[in-house]
């Protein structure tokens, strides 16, 4: 199954990497919410320093969203959803390695928005050990999820409006966990933010082992 995963993990980076859809949409993207953010708040920029976390990870959902749509919108249309299902893949190692991919997409977004927001919103980096932990954690949990929500909306022709619906609600305990850990890094108590780790740890955790069991039964739907 691991090595299906990482089949699959190398499949998907390398056509991003030729196609540069995500460094040509969803980055830009990601940036320009940060903007409009900096504009909307900017005469408060005591508002704009305490909502930094909050804004950050809505602008990593909001990305995020393009990537996982874009992860299975181009097998779709290609029809390789159905070389997938007669690869003799297990679907296991299909849903670890598109989880893998679409964490990978992440991690370089958040890398490139936490600079955007230093350089924005000028705030203070500190408690590097938990932001660090929460950027990884909230990645694994964000990516497992939207992974299997993507394959339930894949074979649907609405799939571009009702991933969004189908997801975010579910993402909101790993929007408010990562709030309140970045929010507690910052301010200078860590020791508040790690619970909201061990609480998105357990959501991730959750889905990964949904995904491993449920992708395949998903995918023949889709």
């Amino acid at each position: 199954m691991l090595t299906d995963a990482w089949l699959i993990a190398r499949k998907d980076l390398k056509l991003e990497i030729r196609s540069r859809v995500a460094l040509n949409q969803v980055i830009p993207f990601a940036i320009l919410v940060l903007v409009l953010f900096a504009f909307a708040l900017d005469p408060d920029r005591g508002l704009l320093q305490k909502a930094t976390p909050g804004l950050y990870w809505i602008a990593v959902l909001f990305s995020g969203l393009l990537a996982m749509q874009r992860s299975f919108s181009v097998e779709a249309a290609d029809g390789v959803t159905d070389a997938l299902r007669l690869s003799g893949l297990t679907p296991g190692g299909i849903y670890l390695g598109k989880t893998l991919s679409v964490a990978v997409q992440l991690l370089v977004l958040e890398v490139l928005l936490g600079a955007g927001v230093a350089l924005l919103y000028g705030t203070a980096v500190t408690g590097w050990l938990l932001l660090v932990t929460t950027i990884v954690v909230a990645t694994a949990a964000i990516s497992t999820a939207g992974t299997l929500f993507g394959v339930v909306a894949a074979g649907l022709r609405v799939r571009e409006t009702l991933l969004p619906l189908l997801l975010l609600p579910v993402l909101a305990p790993v929007l408010i966990g990562s709030t309140r850990a970045f929010e507690a890094a910052l301010s200078g108590t860590p020791s508040e933010g790690w619970p909201w780790v061990g609480l998105m740890s357990v959501f991730a955790a959750v889905y990964v082992v949904a995904g491993i069991f449920g992708f395949g039964p998903l995918m023949e739907e889709s």
